[in-house]
């Protein structure tokens, strides 16, 4: 059997699961700036304290992407056929966050700044939602026909168990973006951070746990590791929990590590229920696309694979090592404020 494809399938969740873990905190912060910045300071404060690093977590998404197209050709025509719209409606809003977070300080009329702050609020929150509205349509299957490709709507995609999904991620981001500003921030945005975290995290977790009930029931026909999936979002709402519990004992470090492996666990969750398909078709299981029908020749991930080994570790390094340099909490101190 040709082990290129499970290694492949298992590279790409973990592509998106730190993408969901680095620059999902980055959206959660982006979501939090209207709220819990109530005036200039303490939202510069705030983008300071993921404005030298979301554009590399973004980073993350696109290798997902390119990943996904080298190693998963088929998987990629039709995930970007079928779900255009959504996807470049997730492009447009993380560009204007991205934006948002560059040309609020451009000028100083407040009008101005107040523009861009909830146009990062809304990118974030677009991208997050609909992120997790194309996941949760991948796991429910989709229409695909005998030629792999995509027959449905745009409304298709906007059910129920969805949207849902769509809420899911929205509530993690939040979570893990206030317990980043807890660590990362001084007065008064990490106490006000903190106090939401106490309020948000047992509700995520029993969201967490519904979803994973409702995955079992709702969710197309599972491959080869669908129970186990269960396994996984049981693992992530406990590891919700550990965070909270570190968050009563004012244990800011642990209570973000563990808020991070809990949304590992939860889009490794997603992939064991698909595992060893792709994408499900609402249609007829046949039309599956699976790890083998889907993927690139073996001398073509034989390749990656050897590219993969060399540099993929460097970027850890150099992303860890960006991550250590800038470790100091952010302050009021206008002079050390950039953004």
């Amino acid at each position: 059997m040709n082990p290129y494809p499970v290694i492949w399938f298992i590279l790409v969740a973990i592509l998106y699961a730190g993408f969901f873990v680095l620059d999902g905190f980055d959206m959660g912060v982006g979501m939090l700036l209207p709220f819990l910045g109530k005036d200039e300071t303490s939202r510069r404060m705030m983008v300071n304290s993921i404005g030298p690093h979301w554009d590399g977590n973004e980073v993350w998404l696109i290798v997902a992407g390119g990943a996904t197209f080298a190693a998963f050709p088929q998987w990629y025509a039709t995930l970007f056929s079928g779900f255009y719209l959504p996807l470049f409606l997730i492009l447009v809003a993380l560009i204007i966050r991205g934006v948002a977070f560059e040309f609020r300080g451009k000028d100083e009329n407040p009008k101005w700044k107040s523009f861009w702050d909830w146009s990062a609020c809304l990118g974030s929150f677009i991208a997050a939602f609909l992120i997790g509205v194309a996941f949760s349509n991948i796991l429910r299957g989709v229409p695909i026909d005998q030629k792999m490709q995509y027959v449905g709507g745009f409304f298709n995609l906007l059910n129920p168990f969805a949207i849902f999904g769509g809420v899911i991620f929205v509530l993690l981001f939040v979570l893990n973006g206030a317990n980043y500003l807890v660590i990362r921030t001084g007065e008064p945005i990490d106490e006000k951070a903190k106090k939401l975290t106490g309020q948000l995290w047992l509700v995520v977790c029993l969201f967490v746990l519904v979803f994973g009930a409702l995955v079992q029931v709702f969710a197309g026909k599972s491959g080869w590791l669908g129970w186990y999936s269960m396994v996984f979002f049981l693992a992530c709402a406990a590891a919700i929990l550990v965070s909270g519990f570190a968050q009563k004992q004012q244990k800011g470090g642990w209570t973000f590590i563990w808020m991070s492996v809990s949304i590992l666990l939860f889009t490794f969750g997603i992939f064991a229920w698909l595992y060893p398909n792709v994408m499900i078709s609402s249609i007829n299981s046949l039309n599956n696309l699976t790890i083998w029908n889907a993927s690139s020749g073996i001398k073509t991930l034989q390749i990656m694979t050897v590219v993969a080994l060399i540099f993929v570790p460097i970027v850890l390094i150099y992303q860890g090592w960006s991550y250590w340099l800038l470790r100091k909490k952010i302050t009021g101190d206008k002079e050390s404020l950039h953004y």
